[in-house]
């Protein structure tokens, strides 16, 4: 039963079939009642989106806006072959993703596994407990770890010190956030104090998976590694690939912890000019409007051409009960 289970893992496409009138008229219900979201999309959003775009094409000095002038491609080319800082701008915020998703999401599904686990006491609480500092502002958040990882006071040296006897406190100590060898795990630590919305989904997409599955499986003497590896795995991985799209462009999005922590100012040595750094720097620091809405759409470009490649290679690894292809 479990084999022939494995054997069905990649779907059939469904028979299209034409809507019936009473798919029409649910078609109908449901477009007048996200008629809403679709208003505040064009007005907050697209058009919006599109308004950038033309500042793209001017020299926008936002501290004086009558002096904008149209330049054309101009911000564009210096974006492309000019500016020698936009490509390590993005080399460097996705030499922080290598290190920060894999860990980030694999630290949620782990602890996503431990709270659907029956052995468990005290779920609810644990879940709670998880999920509170997720509701912590992340202005607060970052502050408050910014005392965590301080070289004199910080909780995290005190105990490398005086537990372990690690000398980690005092200028010659572990400076978490000025060490360009330490920076990216020191924000990956911080990412992880916020990994609750993230393991409330995955448990969600757990507590989904068919119980007789795993009954099947048991039956045919796999063990627990096997039954995740070929039955967990498969059922959960629209989540998965649902938490990847996020993550994705939430790191290409990744600006708070380095302008609160390091000022904004790429510290240390360079390792935390991440684009969304740049571009504030760009529009809000040097008020050169245009040329940041360049560097906006160049970060709108890179998020849509990595979610249509996460979309094209779903259709290898992303399994939909329902029958359906990604």
């Amino acid at each position: 039963m479990f084999d022939e289970f494995l054997k069905r893992t990649k779907p059939s496409r469904r028979a299209r079939q034409k809507p019936s009138k009473s798919m029409k008229r649910q078609m109908r219900w449901g477009i007048l009642f996200i008629t809403p979201w679709i208003i505040g999309f064009l007005a907050f959003y697209l058009i919006p989106m599109i308004a950038s775009f033309g500042f793209s094409l001017y020299d926008f000095p936002l501290a004086n806006p009558d002096e904008a002038r149209f330049v054309g491609l101009d911000n564009w080319q210096r974006m492309l072959s000019e500016d020698p800082e936009v490509l390590p701008s993005f080399i460097r915020i996705f030499r922080y993703g290598m290190i920060s998703m894999p860990i980030t999401m694999g630290f949620a599904f782990f602890v996503a596994i431990l709270m659907n686990s029956r052995h468990l006491i005290g779920k609810a609480i644990f879940r709670a407990l998880f999920y509170m500092p997720s509701m912590i502002p992340l202005v607060a958040t970052v502050l408050i770890w910014n005392g965590v990882f301080n070289e004199h006071t910080g909780w995290i040296n005190i105990f490398l010190e005086k537990v372990l006897g690690i000398p980690a406190i005092g200028v010659e100590g572990i400076r978490w956030t000025r060490n360009p060898r330490l920076i990216y795990f020191t924000y990956t630590g911080m990412g992880l104090w916020g990994i609750g919305s993230a393991m409330m989904i995955y448990l969600a997409g757990l507590q989904g998976v068919p119980t007789e599955l795993y009954d099947a499986a048991t039956v045919d003497g796999a063990g627990w590694w096997r039954r995740l590896y070929h039955v967990t795995l498969p059922m959960i991985s629209p989540v998965i690939f649902y938490q990847l799209i996020l993550n994705l462009i939430g790191l290409l999005q990744y600006f708070l912890a380095p302008f609160v922590l390091n000022r904004g100012d790429g510290s240390p040595q360079g390792t935390t000019r991440f684009i969304m750094v740049y571009f504030y720097k760009q529009a809000f620091t040097f008020f050169n409007m245009g040329y940041g809405a360049t560097l906006a759409w160049a970060l709108f470009i890179v998020a849509l051409i990595l979610t249509i490649a996460a979309f094209i290679t779903a259709r290898y690894w992303v399994y939909y009960a329902g029958g359906e292809e990604s």
